[in-house]
């Protein structure tokens, strides 16, 4: 039976976004938003009838707000506007990306101050629900007066241009709504701005990217407690009275999930006497200030995105109620970028700190494990490799973490003349996710291939079963083999949430909404 996700606009919630992302329920407008929808369209009739001048609705746009449009050709302005702005360049953007930027737009609109009719929200969701994703190219987007050039492809759509996917097949826009038993929509006044103006493409890219990176984190956890198990570290440094003196909350979480994993291990036992290390390196006893803070920082993140998920963000705003369109800057995706940049220091610095107990394990001074974690080393090279591409992922991420939000280029002849370039911002952060996930791959290989050296001394019941997850798909590095496939295989581990469900039976990992 299809799930189905009724939409009451405004009040999307991040369980139901998250579940969005990675399903494809079915999704139904409520019922009490037609009327809402009919009277902001009845206010705008009157507001062109009046013949006053308002932005958007009867003149031109951006430097040519002052150019007034004749009223016989309201419907060609609005067509000219989707056709003129769909200028994005490169490679179409994910399915998933696209599904929710339809989502987004469709509940922003639905909430009815942005002077569409009901059939504009309509058919947002009937090619959703019919599997029509438009081809949105991923370059081309500033981030202020909206995302233009990817809204105005998605819209392109809608009224029977451009292109999109359905079925797998890319096909003019017009057959793939007729394949799917569409018919386009032809704009009134203001509807084409309204479905360009708005930030739901950064917003999108960025909350994909944050589900992606709730992943990342709590496998994070599973991957840094294998190798301070494997390395033989000592768990003293998560007692909970030193984070309670702290104070932080995330800190305060992390430590506690550490202490749950590293439970029962008698790996841990066999060196709690007479171990001449004073102290574990900084990436081994560090673990629970910086995943700490990084959880802090997500949960920061997921609360903007959610606040503008649900905003009406196009211009003008409209206000049925007094028949009054104001103009302002609502589009301005700042919100959103800074909060992209948030995250990808956070997502990185995940990286960064996992990449350093990778050397770590690989380094025998460090680790007391066999170099490169392979027996006979010198005929075989083992892990020196696969440490060197998570340090060359790693190092990348430090330039792609560069924020974007504080650059910005004027537009429109110096009447946009300050730009937030979130969608960038949010589009990198799945370059670091992709990275990040790699990194945790490979540490997770190392980590179990650690373990194994270690037998017949056991680790703790979730760590034996994460460590019994990768031998089920790899199997122990005896002796030199092509890495890559091997990486592979822990990647999707990863990426499809196996890992942390396997521990999720034994510990609740903490994620973007389970803030104490």
């Amino acid at each position: 039976m299809t799930q189905t996700l009724v939409l009451h606009p405004g009040q999307l919630d991040l369980a139901t976004l998250r579940d969005f992302v990675f399903t494809t329920p079915h999704v139904t407008l409520s019922p009490d938003t037609a009327e809402t929808l009919h009277a902001a369209a009845r206010s705008v009739e009157r507001i062109v009838a009046d013949g006053a001048a308002v932005y958007g609705v009867n003149t031109g746009f951006g430097k040519l707000a002052k150019t007034r449009i004749p009223d016989d050709r309201l419907r060609d302005l609005q067509r000219n506007l989707v056709l003129s702005h769909a200028a994005g360049i490169g490679k179409p953007l994910p399915e998933r990306v696209v599904r929710l930027i339809l989502l987004l737009k469709a509940n922003g609109l639905a909430r009815g101050f942005s002077g569409v009719r009901l059939e504009v929200v309509q058919i947002l969701l009937d090619m959703l629900d019919r599997g029509v994703i438009p081809v949105i190219p991923e370059k081309g987007s500033v981030g202020a007066s909206g995302d233009l050039a990817p809204l105005a492809h998605m819209s392109a759509v809608v009224i029977g241009e451009g292109e999109a996917f359905f079925k797998g097949e890319r096909l003019p826009g017009r057959e793939a709504l007729r394949a799917a038993g569409l018919e386009p929509v032809e704009l009134g006044p203001k509807e084409g701005l309204a479905l360009l103006n708005g930030t739901q493409a950064s917003t999108s890219l960025a909350l994909v990217a944050l589900f992606d990176a709730e992943r990342l984190f709590q496998a994070a956890l599973v991957t840094g407690s294998l190798t301070l198990d494997a390395a033989r570290g000592t768990d003293a440094p998560f007692d909970p009275r030193l984070h309670a003196l702290r104070g932080q909350q995330g800190q305060i979480e992390c430590a506690a999930v550490y202490r749950k994993l590293m439970e029962g291990s008698a790996i841990r036992v066999s060196h709690q006497v007479d171990d001449e290390r004073v102290q574990d390196p900084y990436c081994l006893r560090c673990q629970p200030q910086v995943m700490g803070a990084a959880l802090d920082s997500l949960r920061h993140v997921a609360r903007v995105l959610l606040i503008e998920a649900n905003a009406v963000s196009d211009n003008p705003i409209h206000f049925p109620e007094t028949d009054e369109m104001i103009s302002g800057g609502n589009f301005h995706a700042e919100p959103v970028a800074i909060a992209a940049d948030l995250l990808a220091i956070a997502v990185s610095e995940i990286g960064a700190i996992a990449e350093r107990r990778l050397a770590l394990l690989v380094d025998p001074s460090m680790s007391g494990l066999p170099p490169f974690l392979v027996n006979d080393s010198g005929v075989n090279s083992g892990f020196m490799i696969a440490q060197v591409t998570a340090a060359a992922l790693a190092s990348e991420n430090k330039t792609l973490t560069h924020p974007a939000s504080v650059d910005s280029l004027p537009t429109s002849a110096n009447q946009e003349d300050h730009v937030s370039m979130a969608t960038f911002a949010a589009r990198r952060v799945g370059d670091i996710n992709a990275n990040v996930r790699t990194i945790l791959g490979v540490e997770y290989l190392a980590s179990v291939q650690g373990l194994d050296f270690l037998a017949p001394l056991t680790s703790s019941s979730p760590l034996a079963a994460a460590a019994a997850l990768l031998r089920e798909n790899v199997p122990f590095y005896a002796q030199d083999r092509l890495f890559t496939p091997d990486m592979e295989k822990a990647d999707d581990l990863i990426a499809e949430g196996a890992l942390t469900r396997i521990v999720a039976d034994t510990l609740t990992l903490p994620g973007i909404e389970a803030a104490s």
